[in-house]
């Protein structure tokens, strides 16, 4: 990559070119984004994972700009027509869009209406009318009627010089430029129901008549709208008024006072905007769109899974977990502190058997005979009638009943992975397990699980596939190294996202641990089959090992600074236990002493912040979590109640609470808080205990409104009006997302 590259992405990004240019060294060496943000600081000038991300991302979008400019160059060349001042301006573009801008009339073309023109030898009419000066029209385009030629008339020779002309404005770089600009800045989204379609799509209700900027169309409308004209009940335009566009390239191209030439350049440029340049524009302005609204939606989401894995682990205890159904019965399982199945059954405490003293003495027996600790019950189907069931039986106090959502449980059930785990098993009691699981460890259950199934994006299904896949990868790979990892019980799914695995070693590692027993060092991670020193440096420091006889081997301190370690603890008189136990000794350092080459103070610091909670788990300590009794069903609320919830998924027009009436209710945008905010995460997040006052119930349309604000039923009108002129989101958009996730929303 060359020095011009590294330049901009440090002006970017505002860091310095140092940071730049030895971060991307990093990664070209193999290094990943969480090691080089946590163990290289001193390399990077301690740039965070975001901030190397940006960095990996950008020079990946220019090294491609510089394979297109030598295959440019090259196509160019072989065609004998690059001179000096072309290679120049083509080296010079800093963009796709300028590049192709330049290739554009040298790019072999399928036979166009100026291709046959010239093939009929009109060029040089149409480059002597291009001149714009004035000549008898007349006379100069009979020179070129030709049987041979089949130009029967001097119309159809000035009709071919036009088509040749169109063409040429088409290619122009100036006009492409400035037109391009005209879309973004003053191009209008126009959407209108299809005739004849406006019952079929009464979920886009607020598209049949809308318009507004191109510029500034937030994503998930841009999203909604190309979803609706996708599925045929939308027409979408997103082009500027006609008249201002022409005028601009009238001012571009045009040279001379009004002649015959003028006049004929002058339709050229009308036929080269209809016929060529308007579709040209808006399919880039379209693909501009898309990719912000696709970028948007996919921050949305990633922030939201983050915040899902990241949720409070209730830990290692024992755990009953109940999949809760009617006629089916509930599928209630018992899990060890390691999340092994103990045991399983079937009970029907709610209708139509309603076997609820059969159900209550197994539940009873089961949590006696397994000392289970929590009961977690799926958050799906009858989950409030199975909670007061459960909560009816008289459980000793100290055993936990809390409610868990359950999206994507049915999807690791059916899944390869709950099939190799559990072979011989209902699909339904997997469930079960992985909902108890997730009760446990959130994120170590939430990775066997395709990202998109989990239920917290927004139009997940409608952005570019492999940029969601590679922006949600980062998510997890971020969220499970940021965690930690404990080697000798994680599942080969969780060992896949630490630093440097990936599934091959994932599988090497389970399978030497099945063989050989737990490991017993991070020394020992090296004798994995083809795990290599690079592997090593990568993963080690996340991966852990309780109870290692090396005390650090539990701890986030890479085995490369073990050395530096017993070096602080032999020069105060003490061993690594004894410092890793006491602030008093570990006060006695004095951290500048240990600077290095190799070594600086961000380091040291980490190093001194991790002796003094070796090992320990980063997210937040779990809190058991009720709902409001007596409130189960969307019938059983009336406006104005005031109730608990647990936001479920966050979007740019608000957030989803679920209050535990098996539909989850929007808290948009405009009732998040009291004062105005652009991004509910400023806020709310996933998994984040609100409370909420019931604004609107509309049982037909399974649609309940929510408020966050102190008042919410201040200036109620005024907030209706507005969220009617302004966010369409609000009625159009929620109700296609409920139909699009019906089922995760429950």
């Amino acid at each position: 990559m060359n020095i011009d590259h590294y330049l901009k992405i440090a002006e970017e990004l505002n860091i310095k070119l140092k940071q730049v240019t030895d971060t991307v060294g990093l990664l070209d060496e193999g290094a990943t984004v969480p090691f080089i943000s946590r163990y290289r600081k001193e390399v990077t000038g301690s740039l965070d994972e975001v901030q190397v991300a940006a960095i990996r991302d950008r020079s990946l979008q220019l090294r491609e700009l510089d394979k297109r400019r030598e295959a440019i160059l090259k196509s160019i060349k072989e065609q004998g027509k690059l001179d000096e001042a072309l290679e120049k301006k083509i080296n010079a573009a800093e963009t796709m869009a300028i590049l192709e801008d330049l290739y554009l009339p040298y790019k072999p073309k399928r036979r166009t209406k100026a291709t046959i023109a010239k093939e009929k030898g009109l060029e040089s009419l149409a480059t002597l009318i291009f001149e714009q000066k004035s000549i008898d029209l007349d006379s100069e385009a009979a020179k070129y009627i030709s049987e041979e030629k089949e130009v029967a008339s001097t119309e159809e020779a000035l009709q071919g010089a036009r088509d040749i002309i169109a063409e040429w404005i088409n290619e122009n770089v100036e006009v492409r430029k400035k037109m391009r600009d005209l879309f973004v800045e003053e191009g209008i989204f126009v959407s209108k129901v299809i005739p004849g379609k406006e019952a079929e799509a009464i979920k886009y209700k607020d598209y049949f008549d809308w318009s507004e900027p191109v510029k500034s169309a937030p994503s998930h409308r841009v999203l909604a709208m190309r979803r609706g004209e996708k599925e045929l009940f939308l027409m979408l335009d997103s082009c500027p008024e006609e008249n201002t566009a022409i005028a601009l390239m009238d001012n571009v191209i045009l040279e001379n006072e009004a002649n015959s030439s003028v006049d004929q350049v002058k339709q050229s440029i009308r036929d080269c905007y209809k016929r060529l340049l308007k579709p040209s524009m808006e399919t880039e302005v379209r693909l501009l769109t898309k990719r912000r609204a696709d970028e948007e939606a996919i921050k949305v989401f990633a922030e939201n899974l983050r915040q899902l894995l990241l949720a409070a682990p209730l830990g290692e205890k024992a755990v009953m977990a109940i999949d809760p159904g009617f006629r089916t019965g509930c599928k209630t399982v018992c899990l060890g502190q390691q999340g092994q199945l103990l045991s399983y059954e079937a009970i029907y405490p709610n209708e139509p058997q309603k076997r609820t003293h059969e159900a209550g003495v197994t539940v009873r027996s089961m949590v006696e005979k397994y000392n289970v600790e929590a009961i977690a019950i799926g958050n799906g189907t009858a989950s409030r009638e199975t909670e007061a069931f459960v909560k009816s039986l008289g459980l000793p106090k100290n055993v936990i009943i809390t409610m868990v959502n359950e999206s994507g449980a049915s999807i690791y059930s059916a899944s390869e992975v709950a099939r190799d785990e559990f072979p011989d098993l209902d699909l339904t009691i997997r469930g079960a397990v992985s909902i108890g699981r997730r009760l446990m460890d959130p994120l170590a259950e939430l990775v066997k699980i395709d990202a998109k199934s989990i239920g917290v994006g927004q139009y997940q299904h409608d952005v570019d596939q492999t940029s969601l896949k590679n922006s949600l990868d980062d998510t997890v790979m971020s969220c499970v190294n940021g965690v930690g990892v404990e080697i000798n019980t994680a599942s080969k799914q969780l060992l896949t996202y630490v630093s440097g695995l990936g599934p091959v070693l994932a599988q090497n590692i389970v399978s030497y641990r099945t063989e050989n027993g737990p490991f017993k060092s991070r020394a020992e991670i090296k004798k994995v089959p083809r795990l290599g020193d690079k592997a090593f440096e990568q993963a080690a420091g996340f991966l852990r090992i309780r109870n290692a006889k090396h005390p650090l081997d539990s701890s986030a301190v890479h085995p490369e600074r073990y050395d530096l370690v017993e070096k602080m603890a032999k020069d105060i008189g003490a061993n690594l236990s004894e410092l890793m136990s006491s602030d008093e000794l570990r006060s006695k350092i004095i951290l500048k002493n240990y600077v290095s080459e190799t070594v600086g103070i961000p380091t040291l610091q980490d190093i001194m912040e991790e002796l003094s909670k070796p090992g320990r788990d980063p997210r937040e300590t779990f809190e058991v979590f009720n709902f409001q009794e007596g409130v189960n069903e969307m019938s059983d609320l009336k406006v104005g109640m005031k109730l608990p919830g647990i936001v479920t998924n966050i979007t740019k027009f608000g957030a989803f609470v679920d209050i535990g009436v098996h539909q989850d209710g929007l808290v948009h945008l405009s009732h998040l808080a009291d004062k105005f905010i652009n991004d509910p995460n400023e806020v709310v997040s996933v998994s984040q205990k609100v409370e909420v006052t019931v604004m609107e119930v509309d049982i037909p349309r399974k649609r309940i409104g929510l408020s966050m604000k102190s008042d919410p039923f201040a200036e109620r009108g005024k907030v209706k009006q507005k969220n009617k002129k302004e966010e369409p989101e609000a009625e159009g958009d929620l109700a296609a997302k409920l139909a699009m996730l019906k089922g995760k929303f429950r």
